[in-house]
């Protein structure tokens, strides 16, 4: 049996799509929104079981990931999120980089020799790298209109992944996987799936107008915090809308807090763009995690945000 195991936003997705374009299998999908990160815990696979693991955290995964390779599972795991110490067992190939400026579909390009770099560059700009991703497509030949056709791209698939259940989103992300999958180009799916696009692309356009008319709640020099309305739209922009942010503002750390479904907020942040790191630092002070650049809170009380800002402040003064 093969299982593919992905983080549900634009980077899981496209080094996803890039693995199964290079290597065609028929295979089990894992998934979830965007902070569902603990998606081993979810595979049942035994002896002689194929594994693909994608962009999710091996450190909040490696109970699971344990048990797997104890059953004989052989396990690929490709990831740029922090880590821990990567365990040494002869059933499980790692490809993981923590570097700020690295993501899976950039890792994944590398790793197929730059067959689908189109994607990859998807990817990435999906996941903020925008350097990162005009970097990888100097190799391409692209014009700046098919440039900007894949960064679009890659915002909205990412966008798409946000909320804290699958009722928040436009598309399930193991749905949308399977709209672009077979695409070998990404502007195959934008023209030949011209519909889901549309409404990919609407539905965050849409989004990101409510929430440009929200003013921060708490800001200095070089942090801002926004706390969004109990909305299904503020719950699914908070990602996107932090990456917009820290890209008008490359000087200045953001917060995005927005309310879940456990009677509390859950936070997106993003360090600066000029200094990016402390991310997943901060975050791991609340129970959350991520990388470097772009990190996450998944539930912290009401109580506790005036603690939030403080250590934000703090982090990014």
């Amino acid at each position: 049996m093969n299982i593919d195991v992905f983080n549900g936003d634009a980077d899981g997705i496209c080094a996803l799509l890039q693995l199964r374009l290079a290597f065609p299998l028929e295979s089990t999908l894992i998934t979830g929104v965007k902070r569902d990160i603990g998606l081993l815990s979810r595979v049942s696979a035994s002896a002689g079981d194929q594994v693909v693991v994608l962009d999710v955290s091996l450190d909040k995964n490696r109970v699971a990931l344990s048990g797997l390779l104890k059953n004989g599972v052989s396990i690929f795991y490709m990831d740029h999120h922090y880590s821990g110490e990567i365990p040494v067992h002869p059933d499980l190939t790692s490809w993981i980089s923590t570097d700020a400026n690295v993501c899976t579909s950039l890792l994944m390009d590398t790793y197929l020799t730059q067959r689908f770099t189109e994607w990859a560059v998807t990817g990435a700009f999906g996941d903020n790298l925008d350097v990162a991703a005009q970097s990888a497509a100097e190799s391409i030949n692209l014009t700046a209109q098919e440039l900007l056709q894949l960064k679009q791209l890659g915002i909205c698939i990412n966008y798409n992944a946000y909320g804290t259940c699958i009722d928040d989103l436009y598309f399930a992300p193991d749905a949308l996987y399977r709209q672009l999958e077979g695409c070998v180009s990404p502007f195959d799916f934008i023209r030949d799936k011209a519909e889901v696009y549309q409404q990919l692309f609407n539905g965050y356009s849409e989004d990101m107008a409510l929430a440009r008319q929200v003013k921060a709640e708490y800001q200095t020099n070089t942090t801002a915090v926004f706390v969004l309305p109990d909305e299904k739209w503020a719950r699914r922009v908070a990602g996107v809308w932090g990456n917009e942010l820290a890209n008008e503002y490359p000087d200045r750390a953001h917060a995005i807090v927005s309310n879940n479904q456990r009677g509390g907020y859950q936070i997106s942040v993003r360090a600066p763009l000029s200094n990016k790191v402390g991310a997943d630092e901060l975050c791991t002070l609340f129970f959350g995690g991520g990388r470097k650049a772009a990190a996450g809170i998944n539930d912290i009380q009401y109580e506790q945000l005036t603690n939030f800002v403080a250590a934000f402040q703090l982090q990014y003064q």
